[in-house]
């Protein structure tokens, strides 16, 4: 058998409700974070601005020193940014290590219905990551983040399309590079929890439907634009669509019982 990386415990990322449902591993973390289209990444905007800022992002872990590295080795997280965005200008004026940033995904994976309003629940995969973010300067690592972007939004897409970026494109276009120092995940599957006092009334059990509704994201036909001149859909999308809308109903499905591979690893 192969090590289990785990992030370091820290009063950051210790996780203090439901510690049976909380990992620090960091193959569990990662893939959270990889299967979330959309990650939130919160940022301190400066003295001036009393409010903490939260933005939602494209974002990939990976290394671009090790391509090879597997899900469970320490990676980088890299975010996808606008030349003159707020977070990309924070980052470029940051001293030392970067702009400090916290990086959020959770995932729905079943409405949890139970007796008591109380006890009702979520199936959820959730993961947060601290770090420090600073820009991509180097143009190789800069072309091979945003093919692991754009892949991560459909496979091969990156080599079926128009590239590479011209000169305006790249110049528009900003990678934030950021290194984790810490993360921690939460996973809740299984069925219905709800207390004996309740269980055991039969007024309350009798007209009370208990269950668990699982819930996954489906990606539906691919409608072409109105420019398009492919007649056939290809398969790099195609094939993504159905194997994607197959795994994600088997993970909710299959967390109802239990049976979640992630927490496993954790």
């Amino acid at each position: 058998m192969g090590r289990t990386l785990v992030y370091p415990r820290r009063s950051s990322n210790t996780v203090n409700r439901y510690k049976n449902r909380a990992t620090y591993d960091l193959a569990t973390i990662h893939s959270i974070i990889n299967s979330s289209p959309v990650l939130h990444v919160s940022f301190s905007p400066g003295p001036s601005d009393p409010f903490p800022a939260i933005l939602p992002m494209i974002g990939q872990m990976g290394s671009f020193e090790y391509p090879s590295a597997d899900i469970g080795e320490p990676l980088d997280c890299y975010l996808h940014g606008y030349v003159s965005s707020r977070i990309v200008n924070l980052a470029r004026a940051a001293e030392g290590e970067g702009l400090p940033v916290c990086i959020a995904a959770s995932k729905v994976d079943g409405l949890v219905l139970s007796l008591t309003p109380i006890s009702h629940s979520y199936n959820y995969r959730s993961a947060i990551l601290h770090g420090y973010a600073k820009l991509v300067t180097d143009e190789q690592e800069k072309v091979w983040a945003m093919e692991l972007i754009t892949n991560s939004v459909v496979p091969n897409r990156w080599a079926n399309t128009r590239i590479p970026p011209d000169g305006a494109e790249m110049s528009s276009t900003v990678i934030l590079k950021v290194k984790v120092v810490d993360g921690s995940g939460k996973i809740r599957d299984g069925g219905v929890s709800d207390e004996r006092k309740d269980k055991d009334n039969e007024e309350t059990t009798s007209r009370v439907w208990t269950g668990v509704v699982p819930v996954w994201q489906t990606y539906g036909e691919p409608v072409p634009s109105s420019d398009n001149r492919v007649e056939e859909v290809p398969e790099h999308i195609k094939s993504y669509v159905t194997s994607t809308n197959e795994q994600n109903r088997a993970y909710a499905t299959n967390a109802v019982k239990g049976e979640n591979p992630l927490k496993e690893q954790g």
